[in-house]
């Protein structure tokens, strides 16, 4: 990825990024901002004396007392100095019309902050003197502006997407009185289970490495310009990756000088470094007094796991008022972009305006300003994928849902016939030298739209299994965690497996555009279409324990059995269920050399071909929600 590229990316995270904004909207500009609010730069002290730089926009309106809302991010404040932030241009401009002050933050050891950085700092809940985490710079930070910010009405909200969703939980954890309100959305959470680096502990290679070159350089004076990046020629990120095919090589274009990168080699298991950055362990320490609203997108290809996840761990492990967003997007596309398709799917309708408008201003105006109420904001607003329908539940998943498996039979087919007495098979030659693609195409970088592509590529290739139902005769809705739960074995001693749920489209399938929209405006034959719904990959070493890897027996049938992140989609009537398995997932994630080795240290001799075997007793557990409860439950849209 080039500079230039980093540097986009790192704008569209910045803050939240923003969403397509109405024609009313177009006409508040820069000089409207201008005009109705102040900026201020102050460096902000904590307790061990570092010094954080925050920008502060402050309304002109000294009629009353206004709530603050926070955004501390690791990816600048810029624009520094007399020029202003461009936040009026994304969602924000809700907040700004309703007199919010504004804070940004660069975090310590990032941009102008002082001190060191470090990526996901563990929370310390035991920390005393001028002992410092994010949450306790959140804290100094909040009692700084209480005391010097004008007209503040002592009501403080956080919030923040992807990095910044990770600080947004830290403040939850800061304990401070005056924090009301936090939205942790798209959140980093687990950097091992399933955010952005690792999913069950594979190392999702290109995001690291793409993201990495760039973000991870030392920083030994604060700066307002980000230094050259490393620039690698990547046309074709497959043939890149194939190519520089060890994670040693890739060490070594890297270099030292990258200290998280050199931090994934010296971890390859989930130990105690990736557990004291997983924000799941600490969520107890959330205040009663704390309400939080979690915030993700279905098709989020960095960070889906960690919105449904802590959510979860939020729910079993703390009393605060928690509540959930789920809706039709990519990461972070609910601040940017309009939601109204992802890629070749659509969704027919505004789904980031409805977001903001319904949810995310009432809720935070309810905390920070006392104003309205959250009767209609229940414990969970999901946006349902196939009939493209918001719908709100009072605790998710929700109460009505049942498990079903569904069998895949060596015959191709797939249903709820379990076949007894059989020890049938298919089975498959999973080549290190011959990847399954993530995507079909040519790509320079990582793309989003591949959490809803089209399959159709993968399941003509031989070393990709796939199992349909027949045409469905009524619509089947899911609502919750995927099971997968596999009888295989594998002919070395250690190997990956792809589970994808799909929804196969009827072969005369075309769009309205009366009721869908025009989409990307992109023709594409949706016919037969074999949309990803949700897939995830296992290493296989860790079927039974991110912890303490385990090899294969060579040729023994065993059980892998994991969860997908979960999933509210509704399979239409005159559609198909499939399901693909295959063992690369290339080069989303890395390559499992397929033996019981380092993989971080693997030389290009040690990738050796697989034969794996999918028996008939395997089966993925579906969480089915009844039709009647599918029809009649929650908002339409």
């Amino acid at each position: 990825m080039s500079l230039q590229s980093i540097k986009k990316v790192l704008w569209l995270v910045l803050l939240c990024s923003p969403m397509v904004l109405s024609a009313r909207d177009k006409r508040t500009d820069s000089a409207w901002f201008r005009k109705n609010y102040t900026k201020q730069e102050s460096y902000i002290p904590m307790r061990d004396g570092i010094r954080l730089f925050t920008a502060i926009y402050t309304p002109r309106n000294h009629q009353e007392k206004h709530p603050i809302l926070m955004i501390r991010t690791p990816y600048s404040v810029a624009p520094y100095g007399v020029d202003y932030s461009r936040i009026w241009e994304r969602h924000y401009i809700t907040y700004l019309r309703e007199n919010y002050i504004i804070v940004l933050q660069d975090v310590r050891g990032c941009w102008m902050s002082e001190g060191d950085f470090v990526d996901v700092r563990p929370f310390n809940p035991d920390k005393s003197g001028k002992e410092t985490d994010e949450a306790s710079d959140t804290y100094d930070t909040i009692d700084w502006l209480l005391a010097n910010t004008r007209n503040n009405n002592g009501r403080v909200g956080v919030t923040g997407i992807s990095y910044p969703g990770f600080y947004t939980t830290m403040a939850a954890l800061s304990g401070h009185p005056a924090l009301k309100a936090v939205s942790p959305q798209a959140p980093v959470t687990d950097w091992f289970s399933g955010d952005d680096f690792h999913h069950n502990g594979a190392f999702m290679v290109m995001d690291a490495f793409n993201f990495y070159q760039g973000f991870g350089r030392p920083r030994p004076q604060p700066r307002k310009v980000m230094p050259p990046g490393h620039r690698f020629s990547m046309v074709d990120n497959y043939a890149f990756f194939l190519q520089h095919g060890t994670l040693s090589e890739l060490k070594e274009m890297m270099g030292d000088s990258i200290a998280f990168w050199n931090e994934v080699y010296r971890h390859p298991d989930n130990d105690d470094f990736w557990e004291a950055r997983n924000t799941r362990n600490f969520v107890q320490y959330i205040p009663k007094g704390v309400a939080s609203l979690v915030t993700g997108g279905h098709f989020d290809a960095e960070d889906c796991f960690g919105a449904w996840n802590l959510y979860r761990a939020i729910e079993q492990k703390s009393e605060n008022d928690n509540r959930l967003v789920m809706g039709p997007w990519s990461h972070g596309q609910w601040s940017k972009e309009p939601g109204d398709y992802l890629g070749n799917i659509r969704f027919g309708s505004n789904t980031s305006e409805w977001y903001v408008k319904h949810v995310e201003a009432p809720y935070f105006n309810y905390h920070l300003k006392r104003k309205g109420s959250l009767k209609d904001i229940p414990e969970a607003t999901v946006f349902f994928t196939g009939i493209n329908e918001w719908r709100q539940f009072p605790q998710w998943p929700p109460a009505e849902k049942r498990n079903i498996s569904l069998y895949l039979q060596y015959t191709g087919l797939l249903n709820d016939k379990k076949i007894t007495g059989s020890n049938s098979y298919n089975e498959y030659i999973s080549d290190p030298q011959h990847p399954v693609s993530y995507t079909d195409g040519i790509h320079s970088s990582r793309t989003r739209e591949y959490m809803n592509d089209d399959q159709r590529f993968a399941a003509r290739r031989p070393d990709v299994l796939t199992y349909q139902t027949g045409v469905l005769e009524e619509d089947a809705t899911l609502a919750g965690p995927v099971v997968a739960d596999l009888l295989a074995s594998v002919s070395t001693t250690d190997a990956d497996l792809v589970v994808k749920l799909i929804d196969v489209y009827p072969e005369s399938y075309t769009y309205d555009e009366k009721t869908y929209g025009k989409g990307s405006g992109v023709s594409y034959p949706m016919g037969g279409y074999q949309m990803l719904v949700r897939a995830e990959i296992m290493r296989g070493r860790y079927r039974n324990s991110l912890e303490h890897p385990e090899p294969f027996e060579p040729g023994l049938p065993t059980r892998v059995k994991y969860t997908l992140p979960d999933v509210a989609h509704t399979f239409k009537k005159g559609h198909r269920i499939m399901v693909q398995v295959q063992s690369s997932w290339f080069p989303l994630a890395d390559r499992n050399p397929q033996q019981f080795i380092n993989i971080y240290k693997a030389r290009p001799e040690d990738f050796v071909p697989c034969r794996v075997r999918i028996y008939d007793d395997s089966r993925i557990v579906l969480p089915l929600l009844p039709s009647s409860t599918a029809q009649d439950d929650g908002a339409q849209q």
